[in-house]
């Protein structure tokens, strides 16, 4: 029996509502229903418009009301007794030379309109003094916001939860969820009726928590399964809720270092836990579909799991229907596209697997490293790597590459898709690409 997810809506001249409220678009898979889209552009070339967006982030774009609103950070330089200091407190740890180091940053939320890219809003939000420094392939501004009922939730991990109006952009609430990053935040909340639920997985302490939306106030916080071993690093996690009805009731599945758990949204009540191995500092979001619940496990050794929908309980690896550890993503999420799961490494090599067995169809290398999620939409798809370059694949059997296109800058963030354009943010300019 096929629980697939398809994706449907219904799109309008005016773009109105929250046609891509979340990271990885309506229903949280990189799945978009637009069409028309264009499959080659450059600099030069179907660039409807380019906006400069202030600061640096990852976070990818969410659209609503005519709006895409991105999340940024504006990054003050330290002076050289704070350096010194950071230099000294990160001495002996093997990523040192991968962490920037800032005095300050200025967390903001920009608003662009989709029709001309012009900036309606640009609302401020936290000043954040000593951050902790982060990782060159993080940012300050990393987890995605949410769009739900006329409100922006934005996320910024220990540095801070905002709600902002998005009619008047009057930040409503602010909150804090203390969680140790390490390397800086990345965990993108997501919603659930009036509750949005974030995954707080750090170095010393990890839990879940759900936030009112109304007020900022918390609901409920429950603790993650006991961690094996003793380094912080290896404990903490950087992936994304993904809420669905599976199995006759609402879950919120959240993979984390060690373990995968579904959680009553509702409650914070744990449904299921699968300890999937050793895996940490997880980015890929779940995708679900054909009964199954589709996880990545991180970094160390990656692997990709297909489990039933049908579990509860604790949950054995036995239970796992089939795996696969070739060319797995760190980084990226997997996308589902009929019966074929599609994947990239973060080194750059495309691979489709069959959703039901795992049997792998094919393998293929498309230039470049990445960070970036997938995107399928208008029957393509589209694969944006570090250095400003997304490949068009057309999904089959066989691997059939469209076109290669380039950009300026760098492409950390997952796209975003509407009727006829494609929204692209790179580390300094948001972009709409259409014919």
């Amino acid at each position: 029996m096929t629980s697939l997810v398809t994706t449907v809506l219904v799109l309008t001249a005016a773009w109105s509502e929250a046609e891509w409220p979340q990271f990885r678009g309506p229903q949280g898979d990189g799945r978009a229903a637009a069409v028309n889209l264009p499959v080659s552009w450059s600099e030069t070339e179907n660039v409807r418009w380019k906006a400069a967006i202030p600061g640096r982030g990852w976070s990818s774009p969410v659209i609503g009301d005519g709006l895409i609103w991105v999340t940024t950070a504006i990054e003050h330089p330290a002076d050289e007794q704070a350096k010194q200091q950071a230099q000294q407190k990160l001495a002996g740890n093997p990523m040192a030379k991968q962490m920037s180091i800032v005095g300050s940053i200025t967390l903001r939320a920009v608003a662009v309109d989709v029709a001309t890219g012009a900036i309606r809003h640009d609302v401020h939000l936290f000043d954040v003094a000593n951050p902790q420094p982060a990782h060159s392939l993080n940012s300050y501004a990393s987890p995605s916001p949410v769009l739900a009922d006329g409100k922006l939730l934005c996320h910024f991990g220990d540095y801070g939860t905002a709600c902002v109006s998005t009619a008047t952009g009057q930040v409503l609430w602010r909150a804090r969820l203390n969680t140790e990053h390490s390397v800086g935040p990345g965990s993108s909340p997501a919603v659930f009726e009036d509750l949005l639920i974030v995954p707080c997985d750090g170095t010393e302490t990890q839990f879940v928590a759900a936030l009112d939306i109304s007020t900022g106030e918390p609901v409920w916080k429950t603790p993650r399964p006991k961690m094996t071993g003793s380094v912080g690093d290896l404990h903490k996690a950087f992936s994304t809720p993904l809420v669905a009805r599976l199995n006759g009731r609402d879950q919120a599945i959240i993979v984390g270092a060690q373990w995968v758990v579904g959680y009553d949204p509702r409650t914070g009540k744990e449904i299921w836990r699968l300890r999937h191995g050793e895996g940490f500092s997880n980015v890929p979001r779940p995708v679900i579909g054909h009964g199954l619940i589709y996880i990545c496990t991180g970094f160390m050794k990656p692997a990709l799991l297909a489990i039933p929908e049908t579990v509860q309980g604790e949950v054995s690896l036995d239970q796992v229907v089939w795996s696969v550890s070739k060319q797995v993503p760190a980084q990226p999420s997997p996308i589902l596209v009929d019966k074929g799961i599609y994947f990239v490494s973060d080194q750059g090599v495309a691979t489709s697997v069959d959703a039901l067995t795992g049997e792998t169809l094919w393998q293929d290398r498309i230039e470049g490293n990445y960070s970036a999620s997938p995107l399928f939409a208008d029957g393509k798809l589209y694969f944006s790597n570090r250095d400003g370059r997304t490949t068009v694949l057309k999904p089959g059997r066989v691997p059939q590459e469209l076109a290669a296109n380039q950009l300026d800058g760098q492409l950390m963030a997952s796209p975003a898709a509407l009727d006829g354009a494609l929204f692209l943010r790179t580390d300094s300019h948001l972009y709409c690409i259409g014919k």
